[in-house]
């Protein structure tokens, strides 16, 4: 069900052992970096769509020596568990709570933690916050949301598009998704290789499209409520030191996100990278990673 361990290896600027988490619930194994020392100052690096631990591998390089670099997988994303859905109910709820149960055995219930967000992970991360908003130490944010779509932003064609009938046929039959977000940024080759090694068919290929499918836009959608919940608790976060950096060019995640971010965050640090897009820890990387070992400094 899922790649092998081994697999790590032969990825670009990927030196890491890797762990894995077997989630009582359901059994079902999901993958994780452990960097750092075990008493060191967590880290945690939760990743979006279609990315893996892969996307945060410099930043874990960059801090390791000095924090604990927690960063999983989602299911059936990366080296973690592929299951069918008949296994696994690719929603919202479900990766909260596997966030949830990774971090309550790593490193229990009371200690103070330093989130880094990208894409989904800023929801994902940021319902698990809201749940334990006393241990958040610092929080960076990299285009992402944690907030419903921007009333001043229309649903991007691509993402309607990938959630129509076509979706499946473009999203796991001809990869369209992943290879968008990768055309997208520039990379090299070996780069591009590793982002796109854990979706190589169509089964491979489930969660990315099970991610589209659950964006909420209507309050019959499974993570309307969790959504909104999130949205109606920010303000718990208004004294907690905020980073933000933005890649311009992203055209979902634009400045119309960046906008309700700053609104609500006015003491956030800004950091706005006009020529970049989504992937900005892989497009601005020499830029961004200095900024946060500052902030978390």
């Amino acid at each position: 069900m899922s790649p092998s361990a081994s697999a790590s290896g032969q990825f670009v600027n990927y030196p890491f052992d890797s762990h894995f988490h077997e989630h009582d619930r359901n059994g079902l194994r999901q993958h994780f970096l452990d960097e750092g020392a075990a008493d060191a100052p967590p880290v945690v690096m939760v990743h979006g769509n279609p990315t893996w631990s892969f996307y945060y591998r410099r930043l874990v390089l960059a801090l390791r020596d000095r924090y604990r670099c927690l960063v999983p997988d989602h299911m059936g994303m990366g080296l973690s568990d592929q299951p069918g859905d008949d296994r696994y109910e690719y929603t919202l709820a479900n990766r909260v709570a596997d966030l949830s149960d990774l971090l309550e055995t790593q490193i229990g219930n009371h200690q103070k933690v330093t989130l880094v967000l990208h894409d989904w992970g800023g929801m994902i991360g940021m319902a698990w916050a809201v749940q334990h908003w006393h241990r958040i130490e610092r929080i960076v944010i990299l285009n992402t949301a944690a907030f419903g779509l921007p009333t001043s932003k229309p649903m991007p064609w691509q993402l309607t598009l990938c959630r129509s009938p076509l979706g499946a046929l473009l999203v796991r039959g001809f990869n369209a998704f992943c290879l968008d977000a990768v055309r997208r940024s520039p990379m090299g080759s070996l780069e591009r290789k590793g982002y796109l090694a854990p979706y190589r068919s169509w089964d491979s290929r489930r969660a990315v499209h099970r991610f589209v499918q659950d964006i909420p836009l209507t309050p019959q959608d499974k993570a309307w409520g969790i959504v909104q919940g999130v949205e109606a608790n920010l303000y718990r976060f208004a004294n907690v030191p905020m980073q933000i950096h933005w890649g311009m060019q992203d055209f979902i995640f634009d400045h119309h996100f960046l906008a309700q971010w700053e609104s609500r965050f006015p003491h956030a640090q800004v950091y706005r990278y006009e020529d970049k897009s989504h992937y900005i820890l892989e497009d601005a990387y020499d830029q961004v990673i200095p900024k946060i070992e500052q902030f978390l400094a």
